[in-house]
């Protein structure tokens, strides 16, 4: 089934600033609330997809690369890090309850009511370099990561405030009489346990600073500014939550020789007087190692060869983008005694001039090229 436009799914445009989204959002979830829809799927569905949307569009990454790449640039959680498509109601309220405020007691239908709300520790985030070749074929990084986890020895016990159930309970009197309303315990924060034992070391929450080891699997294509969802390896949560995503962000490492535009890559090839004039053959390096190219006699500096298929995966397609060599002759600077009468005796014979036969493609006709 193919996925709506965030855009439209929560009614807005792509101007529209971050609290627009979010009202947009919070609009869309109480129309669609489980629990003023009870047995609907399809309003069910409707409101994860507006979740999925809010996922996506709240986060300044994750909406550039939307606007730029559409739903191919969110590749779930196997991919490049979009997309809520696999939550469920749990991991939505996790995420984004704090919007609904004191609506529907803070839950969802079976999740919701006086029961306690299930933390969610914060996410992490890291940097990693990736030179040409990974990008272009992909690769596993093992990365150290300093992350919150629960204390060994740690323990909890039921809120004396709330007991257990995360809510407290006012009554007010008022000329209609009297108004019950639930808010969040002040004491455990809506979790219901408080820390009880705290080893030596950690925080109030029972939470020390380790040193973790994460394998991180980094897709083909994966380049400057991706940024990837390691589901569960971020900060641990207290007395048993849910842990934080680790979200891994992916720098470009400058190659040397070869440079990157988009999906295509580009690099130089000089060649000599004599070689472009008789012909050759080089050896180039390319992401996948070395091929020969043929260089054609009376080769003219500007000319452009194009290697289909040795650029990088499309992050929008199955394809692959090219490589193109730009051939460079290289005028001599120095002259031999020789070498210099050799070329002085061509000049006054009227040989080895400039002769365009008119046939010559222009740099705009050579861009044109690149793209056809």
């Amino acid at each position: 089934m193919t996925k709506r436009d965030y855009y439209e799914v929560l009614e807005i445009s792509k101007t529209s600033s971050g609290e627009e989204i979010k009202k947009a959002y919070r609009k869309m979830a109480l129309k669609y609330h489980p629990d003023k829809n009870p047995g609907d799927n399809a309003a069910e569905e409707k409101f994860k997809e507006a979740a999925e949307a809010y996922e996506v569009l709240s986060d300044d990454n994750k909406r550039a690369r939307y606007d730029q790449f559409g739903h191919a640039g969110l590749n779930g959680n196997g991919g490049f890090g979009g997309g809520a498509g696999g939550m469920n109601m749990e991991d939505i309220f996790a995420q984004f309850g704090n919007i609904f405020g004191g609506h529907f007691g803070g839950g969802f239908g079976g999740f919701g009511g006086g029961q306690t709300q299930q933390l969610r520790g914060s996410n992490l985030r890291v940097r990693i370099k990736l030179n040409l070749e990974e990008m272009v074929n992909g690769t596993q990084k093992t990365i150290k990561v300093k992350k919150m986890k629960i204390a060994a020895g740690v323990t909890s016990k039921t809120c004396p405030t709330c007991n257990g159930s995360g809510m407290q309970v006012k009554v007010m009197n008022t000329m209609f009489g009297q108004m019950q309303t639930q808010t969040q315990c002040g004491t455990c924060h809506g979790i219901g346990k408080i820390a009880d034992k705290i080893p030596s070391g950690a925080n109030a929450q029972g939470l020390v600073k380790e040193d973790e080891e994460v394998t991180i699997n980094i897709p083909a294509g994966a380049r400057d500014g991706i940024q990837l969802n390691v589901r569960g390896k971020g900060n641990d949560a207290p007395f048993g939550g849910n842990p934080g995503d680790l979200l891994v962000v992916v720098e470009e490492e400058v190659d040397a020789h070869i440079k990157r535009e988009g999906d295509n890559l580009h690099q130089e090839l000089y060649v000599s007087f004599a070689e472009a004039a008789l012909g050759t053959q080089k050896e180039i390096p390319t992401v996948g190692g070395k091929v020969k190219i043929k260089v054609d006699p009376g080769t003219q500096s500007g000319k452009i060869l194009r290697l289909t298929g040795k650029g990088l995966p499309s992050i929008e397609s199955y394809g692959k983008g090219d490589m193109f060599i730009h051939i460079n002759v290289w005028t001599p600077q120095k002259l031999s005694a020789e070498q210099r009468e050799f070329f002085e005796n061509q000049m006054k014979n009227g040989e080895m001039v400039a002769e365009p036969s008119g046939k010559e493609k222009t740099f705009f006709d050579k861009v044109r090229d690149l793209f056809n």
